[in-house]
């Protein structure tokens, strides 16, 4: 199965401005990060929702929606979490209101697919780690339907 789209036309943009322009790119996704709505979730926000690996101090939240999918949405407390913005404003475009088939077909290589290969450890685990918690939410929630 192919990305996402969206993801595939990020990496396509990514490629086009370059290891020089990645940087960049990815500031600018991070500029239009949008933190969870007090709708779905408020501060303090309950644990289940905490991504553990990510040292931004992030959140994922599933919001289920009247089809039957799900959206994302996510929070960074860190307000140098850079990255963990820039991964989630993707992700979430990417993966909004998309069937667990695509979902769980993002590859686990994404992350340093979009980020580069310098891209430290520490920051990579936790990017891994929202993905890894998007997957979760989205099995769990079409089993719930099934």
């Amino acid at each position: 199965m192919s990305l996402p789209p969206k993801i595939q036309e990020v990496l396509e943009d990514i490629e086009m401005v370059g290891e020089n322009g990645r940087q960049m790119y990815l500031i600018d996704y991070s500029n239009r990060f949008e933190s969870v709505p007090e709708s779905v979730a408020t501060e303090p926000f309950n644990e289940k929702y905490h991504v553990k690996e990510c040292e931004s101090d992030a959140y994922v939240f599933p919001n289920p929606q009247p089809d039957g999918t799900l959206n994302f949405e996510f929070a960074v407390l860190n307000p140098q979490g850079v990255s963990a913005r820039a991964f989630s404003k993707i992700i979430k475009e990417a993966l909004d209101g998309q069937p667990l088939e695509v979902i769980n077909a993002v590859p686990n290589s994404v992350v340093t697919d979009l980020f580069g290969k310098r891209l430290s450890m520490g920051r990579g685990l936790g990017l891994q780690g929202i993905l890894n918690m998007i997957k979760y939410f989205a099995r769990e929630h079409y089993q719930d339907q099934n």
